[in-house]
């Protein structure tokens, strides 16, 4: 339970931006202040969490935990000249994603030498509205993933954002035929993405692979 507290406690410290009072972070993880003070302070202790008395900030030794996790998976290791090579080709940032639940964080990148910019690592985005979120929605049969969009928090970020479950559904049950998504400006106003699934030697999806581009870039083709 204390670690639970504690997780949560971090996360919590990571939506947040500046130095947090203890009042602040006891509220964004919905911990009681003595609890709260205690695990920043075990925190600090281990070099995760910086504080003056009044005033806590996490450390960068919080990015040796996600560090660990990268060096760890196999699959950046294997796609990332593949991303680079995507992005060389392209002119154009190319990421790799996975489906953390009802959304896809970002785990890796190619970018062209002359563009700067893009999805950092560890970057979250909705699954329901992004290109590498419903190729990989697309491993589910579509009872399941009815169910899944259902449930899902679909709030819209752009004005161009589909949020009708059934319309959602339509298009991942179309993307998984061709084999691919394409999203146009669903989950950033002016920026339109393509994603392919990465499967495994079973053909299971375990990932995609995406690039996006400015509609500047990208005309809109039939």
């Amino acid at each position: 339970e204390s670690l639970d507290r504690g997780l949560r406690l971090l996360q919590a410290c990571g939506n947040i931006a500046g130095p947090m009072t203890l009042s602040d972070v006891a509220r964004a993880a919905d911990l009681p202040r003595a609890t709260a003070r205690r695990i920043l302070f075990t925190l600090a202790h281990g070099g995760f969490v910086s504080t003056d008395g009044k005033l806590f900030s996490l450390t960068p030794h919080v990015l040796t935990l996600a560090g660990a996790y990268l060096r760890s998976n196999q699959i950046v290791a294997v796609l990332q000249p593949v991303l680079d090579r995507i992005a060389g080709a392209a002119q154009e940032i190319s990421s790799l994603a996975l489906l953390d639940r009802d959304e896809v964080v970002f785990i890796a990148r190619g970018t062209p030498a002359r563009m700067f910019g893009g999805l950092d690592v560890g970057y979250r985005l909705p699954a329901f509205c992004t290109s590498v979120g419903r190729a990989m929605l697309g491993q589910f049969d579509d009872a399941d993933l009815a169910k899944r969009l259902k449930a899902m928090r679909r709030e819209p970020l752009t004005p161009h954002t589909v949020t009708d479950p059934k319309r959602v559904l339509a298009a991942i049950v179309a993307d998984r035929k061709q084999g691919y998504s394409l999203v146009d400006r669903e989950a950033e106003s002016h920026f339109r993405s393509i994603s392919v699934p990465v499967r495994r030697y079973d053909g299971a999806i375990v990932a995609a692979i995406n690039m996006g581009a400015h509609v500047d870039r990208a005309p809109a083709r039939d």
